[in-house]
């Protein structure tokens, strides 16, 4: 019984180490081209980057309708 702790906190921390990223020295050259190229990966990520920036904004602007609504008693 007394490893049975033991054995959930080295679990997940082994689990961890298993899912880490190999340092990019002991990459080969068809990973580190892989790595290189991000063009699509850019492509696909910019706009929904920019659509998260929006969603802040537009629930800034939610939170000020519903103050100024308050303000004029409604």
């Amino acid at each position: 019984m007394r490893r049975l702790p033991t054995l959930f906190v080295l679990f997940p921390a082994l689990v961890l180490a298993a899912c880490a990223e190999p340092p990019p020295e002991s990459l080969s050259e068809d990973a580190k081209k892989a790595r290189e190229h991000t063009e699509l990966r850019d492509a696909i990520q910019t706009p929904i980057n920019k659509a998260k920036g929006v969603e802040d904004v537009q629930e800034k602007q939610a939170e000020d309708q519903r103050d100024a609504i308050e303000d004029q008693g409604g």
